[in-house]
């Protein structure tokens, strides 16, 4: 049916200045409930009807949070997996566990409904993977909440602005230019943060920046630096003039801010830090993750350009 823009959905837009994290309302939970029932797919009770129903597909979501839980199942309440699996995303309390089984659950929209769609049909499957994930992430912004799916993960949105002109580009192009290594990293970061794993997060993020420049290096057949660290890789795609050399001048600032991304993981992250536990203030792992996704689409646009 789409999404319909009545006054009360305008009304609050003007209301929403930041991000949620914190929370997700019930009617947020009751609207994926809707999604889900129609992306997936019935379940049927009886043997006779199984083969023309989702019945592995909601046995495999619930199997998957229970395991990693160590419960037995998801809900006292119910009679079947897809049951469990909506009454855990309806009176769940923890906001982490609640974005597991949604993020379980589009994964599975995304790949296995996806490969199934001579059955859809006869699984009274009516909405497409494409439109689940996209009404997902709509709704996501219309209760003003910072998390969207992408690629598989539900990653966290502190800026709208950066979100759609930082961290999407650079997901986008890890995946879609041969940098599998550092896309791996880069959303693991995002699972970090939205964990609240600070350190860790500013460790990932780190590594796939690392990991982004040392791929360009093999790909161009380039010699990498005897130490490939932040400092002497960026050091080296200055050297083998990635960036044009007529715009060294105005970009030395660039490398400045690209080496000081590396100094927020070794003054942060680092060994040594004694029996004083060091704690990072949030808005600080945010403008790394942010930094280094600019950085990220900036060295992959270059690199592609030198293809040419």
């Amino acid at each position: 049916m789409g999404i319909f823009n009545i006054f009360s959905k305008r009304n609050k837009e003007n209301q929403q200045a930041i991000f949620k994290h914190d929370e997700l309302p019930h009617t947020l939970r009751v609207q994926i409930i809707h999604i889900l029932r129609d992306a997936i797919g019935k379940y049927a009770n009886g043997a006779y009807y199984q083969n023309e129903a989702s019945n592995e597909t909601w046995d495999f979501i619930h199997k998957v949070l229970c395991k990693e839980y160590g419960v037995f199942s998801l809900s006292t309440k119910g009679h079947n997996s897809r049951d469990y699996c909506f009454n855990f995303l309806l009176d769940e309390d923890s906001v982490e566990r609640v974005l597991d089984i949604i993020e379980i659950s589009f994964r599975v929209i995304d790949i296995v409904v996806r490969d199934d769609h001579r059955n859809w049909v006869n699984k009274e499957i009516i909405q497409s993977p494409e439109d689940a994930i996209e009404e997902l992430n709509k709704r996501f912004q219309e209760h003003g909440l910072g998390y969207q799916y992408i690629n598989q993960n539900i990653v966290r949105v502190d800026s709208e602005y950066i979100y759609h002109e930082a961290v999407e580009p650079a997901v986008n192009l890890l995946f879609g230019e041969g940098f599998e290594g550092a896309s791996e990293e880069f959303m693991k970061a995002h699972q970090h943060f939205k964990k609240g794993n600070d350190k860790e997060s500013v460790t990932e993020a780190l590594k796939a920046f690392e990991s982004t420049m040392k791929t360009i290096f093999i790909k161009k057949g380039w010699n990498l630096p005897s130490k490939q660290t932040a400092s002497p890789l960026i050091s080296g795609l200055f050297e083998k003039e990635l960036i044009p050399s007529n715009l060294q001048t105005q970009l030395n600032s660039l490398k400045t801010t690209l080496e000081g991304l590396a100094t927020i993981r070794n003054q942060n992250t680092g060994h040594g830090q004694g029996e004083k536990s060091v704690k990072i203030p949030r808005y600080l792992v945010a403008y790394a993750l942010h930094l280094c996704a600019t950085n990220i689409v900036f060295l992959i646009e270059a690199y592609k350009e030198k293809m040419k």
